[in-house]
């Protein structure tokens, strides 16, 4: 069995990887588990990868596929009146956003002081930027970047598993199907679709844009639909095979090297999460006694983990998808060109600091 995880069997590794995936994500339904076909081949490739049976992470490019599927069918949820909705929000989302980033840096200077590590890369790794980004932001200022991308992938894949737990353990397990329903098979409107996603993917990765395979088939479908267009959603496993994707590109990141020499400093960075984790859900009930807006769709919005991630985790619990992404994307946009300056002042203050 282990020799078949290694990575000189490519085709193989991948189709036996995806299809045992595809088997804990349907017995994950039957169990009753949130986001089973995303959370179960998670679990399953950090176990195997963590066990040096996966002995490098899944192809990278995998993983557009998959957003893009999620991100263009969040974007059909802006239709005109969501679209309003978001923009009224927008001076909530800026809140929403300044709250976690602030949050984020008090935890960072706890977890400093835990780990025995520097400041400015603690601050990093707690940030709420994607692992490609802090590892670009890392390597430009010297910090190491692999303890960095851990720390990022550890918060993220913690935040996938705990919120969905968390919203069931208080409202209790809905009475939902494992996919969304899709109305019928329309294979006209569904090129269409595929079409949109790819060309608005496409269009922002030659402009330059961070996670352009998101942002880009979110802002296409979304425009299309807040025009008044109806576009079809995906068949359902269409979006099982896009849960299954980032699921298992994300558990395979957990390889062991990058724990060597780090072991502590991701163990503070998962008690880290959990506190983190803990002060945004705080603060997202506290702006919804303020908001009258549903906990759960804050708690969503708030909450330190990836775009891709918590809009699926929204469209699932058959929440409100398009606030919970437009929390992330205005986030994204209000944090991402911060990072770098802000690391750099972080590192000259310890640097007069001795």
């Amino acid at each position: 069995m282990t020799r078949l995880f290694r990575p000189r069997h490519g085709f193989l590794r991948l189709a036996l990887i995806y299809l045992a995936g595809a088997v804990i994500g349907w017995l994950g339904t039957l169990a009753g588990l949130p986001l089973p076909y995303m959370i179960g081949p998670l679990l399953m490739t950090a176990a195997l990868s963590l066990s040096q049976r996966l002995t490098a992470p899944l192809p990278v490019r995998t993983r557009p596929f998959g957003q893009a599927v999620v991100a263009s069918t969040v974007g059909l949820a802006f239709t005109p009146a969501a679209l309003r909705a978001v923009i009224e929000a927008m001076p909530l989302l800026i809140v929403m956003s300044a709250m976690t980033a602030s949050l984020a840096l008090a935890v960072s200077v706890l977890q400093a002081r835990l780990s025995g590590a520097r400041l400015s890369r603690m601050v990093l790794a707690t940030f709420p930027v994607a692992p490609v980004e802090s590892a670009v932001i890392a390597e430009s200022v010297g910090i190491p970047p692999a303890p960095v991308v851990m720390a990022q992938t550890l918060r993220i894949a913690a935040i996938v598993v705990s919120v969905p737990l968390l919203i069931y353990a208080i409202d209790g397990r809905p009475q939902i199907a494992a996919l969304p329903a899709s109305a019928g098979w329309n294979p006209a409107g569904l090129i269409v679709l595929i079409a949109v996603a790819a060309g608005g993917g496409f269009l922002f990765r030659l402009l330059g844009w961070a996670n352009p395979f998101f942002l880009g088939p979110l802002a296409a479908a979304g425009a299309v639909t807040a025009a008044g267009f109806e576009l079809p959603h995906y068949p359902a496993v269409m979006l099982a095979a896009a849960q299954i994707l980032l699921g298992a590109w994300l558990g395979s990141t957990f390889q062991p090297h990058l724990f060597r020499g780090a072991r502590r400093e991701m163990v503070v960075s998962l008690g880290g999460t959990l506190l983190m984790l803990t002060l945004t859900c705080a603060g997202a009930v506290m702006l919804s006694r303020l908001t009258g807006i549903g906990w759960e769709v804050l708690v969503l919005g708030v909450a330190p983990g990836g775009v891709t991630e918590m809009a699926l985790t929204a469209q699932y619990l058959h929440l409100d998808p398009s606030l919970v992404t437009a929390a992330h994307v205005v986030r994204i946009f209000m944090l991402m060109p911060l990072a770098r300056p802000l690391i750099r002042l972080v590192g000259r203050i310890e640097a007069r600091s001795g």
